[in-house]
């Protein structure tokens, strides 16, 4: 395990791990939930505590640091832990929160070492505080709070050892290669997707505290490391940064992940002469697809052989017609073809802790429902579409925010593109962009306009009616479009907002006389506008 001029070998991280298992052990009540909170970034003491957690039986719930206040305390008492590891620039998070019965522990004190000197002697086995299963709790991990409030999804020692292993054979994973871990480690990505599959391999990781673009290739450089995975923006973050006549001098053969786009993932490959392989699992595990050879540009892959997903229409279950695209592969029927995807199968879907709500809703008619939206060729690949949280319907047309995300995001001054609704005065939705652009770019509405023209699949209802344009695209922790924030905000919010009054594809400032009439239009009809 590598972490700046740290190296601890696979004895000392074993070691180092049997040591915390045995005070875990002495630490929490009797009768108590195994469960310890971990909030810290990606430092060893994250792996450690994972790995003590496996020794000992019981889990560990990641705790997201960008929550505050009442929220934070509220994850951190959900999960029943008693026990929270933490490190001294994570204190303020804590300062003024009640937290009952919580026994903090902070990393890198004088007073920390001494709790953990008695036990230098501890092995593996030593300490348990639940017997140690396949079944045993391995993981509580939010999810990421883009769409709302979070949840806390469990995951078995099982579960996240057959992902780890799944993963390493899929990749061809070798004790030789180095994972890069620069996604947020109290997230489920960078837990099953990166650690697991060199856990089960054999293969070091290097941890990053927090994602750095800037840093990015230095470490990897570094760190000797041979593959990363993304979540959201990250890859729109690489591809802002300058580029250097020695983008491909590094030893990096892959990076696995989501939503980076085709558009992007086909320049990252350019640029930096490696390939990103969009995989699909939902952060609870109840669907997942495989990417298999002769998947088409712009798919995510295909279900298992035992798996039975269907798209299907969110209100009714039916199972909605197969995607049609012309000759240069653009969809022709969205509108129809776009709906859910659902596990009607046996799904690994293991609930969530003290939310009967939340599993009940996710398992509707006997099936997993995913959240998200799909379409699927008549060869059976599938393409993700967003969020259902993301549907937008605009003059009775439903359309999907990651379809015209995708066309935006082949604009040249666009370095990265968030579409939302906000309400239409009269009735249904209006779309809006997000543009954060490219260094040395100014928005140029005829330029734009001209773009959006020349797009043969853009539909008459995707064109954005407002265009904001943000220095940097509001992320969630783990990179995701924070997109409660964009919808909140609407068009009334501090960035420059341009807008296309009569739907002409001919964009004006939204400033003054403009804003003014606008709202009173929202008035005249009793709508609430967004933002404000």
């Amino acid at each position: 395990m590598k972490h700046g001029p740290t190296v601890l070998t696979h004895h000392q991280v074993v070691e180092g791990a049997a040591r915390r298992a045995a005070l875990l052990a002495d630490l929490l009540p009797a009768g108590s939930e195994p469960h310890l909170g971990v909030l810290l970034d990606n430092t060893p003491e994250f792996p450690l505590w994972l790995s003590a957690a496996a020794l000992a039986g019981a889990a560990v719930a990641g705790i997201n640091p960008t929550r505050r206040g009442p929220e934070l305390a509220r994850d951190i008492l959900h999960t029943e832990a008693r026990v929270l590891i933490t490190e001294r620039a994570h204190l303020p998070l804590l300062a003024g929160l009640e937290l009952p019965g919580v026994r903090v522990l902070v990393t890198g004190t004088e007073a920390y070492a001494e709790l953990l000197a008695p036990y230098a002697g501890a092995r593996p086995g030593d300490a348990v505080v639940a017997p140690v299963s396949r079944d045993s709790r391995m993981l509580l991990y939010f999810t990421s709070g883009s769409t709302g409030a979070p949840k806390a999804a469990i995951c078995t020692q099982g579960r996240l050892a057959a992902a780890g292993q799944s993963l390493a054979g899929h990749f061809g994973v070798r004790p030789a290669d180095v994972h890069y871990i620069c996604m947020p480690m109290f997230h489920g990505n960078a837990v099953l997707a990166d650690w697991a599959p060199a856990l089960a391999a054999g293969a070091a990781v290097a941890l990053r505290p927090r994602f750095s673009a800037s840093g990015f290739l230095d470490d990897v450089r570094a760190y000797g490391a041979t593959y990363f995975t993304y979540v959201g923006r990250a890859v729109q973050y690489l591809l802002a940064t300058p580029e250097r006549p020695d983008d491909r001098d590094h030893p990096l053969r892959l990076g696995f992940g989501t939503e980076a786009g085709a558009v992007d993932a086909a320049r990252f490959r350019e640029r930096f002469g490696v390939e990103l392989v969009e995989g699909y699992g939902s952060s609870e595990g109840g669907a997942a697809l495989q990417r298999t050879p002769g998947t088409p540009p712009g798919a995510i892959g295909r279900a298992a052989p035992a798996d039975d997903l269907a798209v299907v229409d969110p209100e009714t279950g039916e199972e909605r017609p197969s995607a049609r695209f012309d000759a240069g592969g653009r969809l022709l029927n969205g509108d129809e073809a776009i709906g859910e995807l659902v596990n009607r199968g046996r799904t690994p879907f293991e609930g969530y802790w003290r939310n009967p709500e939340a599993d009940a809703e996710r398992g509707r008619r006997g099936w997993y429902w995913t959240g998200d939206l799909f379409y699927r060729d008549t060869d059976g690949f599938l393409y993700f579409a967003g969020r259902t949280d993301d549907r937008l319907r605009v003059d009775g047309e439903n359309l999907a925010a990651a379809m015209i995300e995708n066309i935006l995001a082949r604009w040249d001054a666009a370095a990265a593109v968030a579409v939302h609704a906000v309400p239409d005065p009269v009735t249904g939705d209006q779309v809006m962009a997000a543009l954060a652009l490219r260094e040395g770019h100014a928005f140029d509405p005829d330029a734009f306009a001209a773009f959006l023209r020349a797009q043969p699949d853009l539909g008459t209802k995707m064109a954005p009616r407002f265009v904001r344009i943000v220095e940097h695209m509001p992320v969630t922790a783990t990179n995701k479009v924070h997109r409660v924030a964009l919808r909140r905000e609407g068009f009334r919010c501090p960035d420059p907002v341009w807008w296309d009054p009569a739907g002409e594809r001919e964009y004006v400032p939204l400033d003054g006389e403009g804003l003014t009439g606008l709202l009173a239009r929202y008035a005249e009809h009793g709508t609430r506008p967004p933002g404000g």
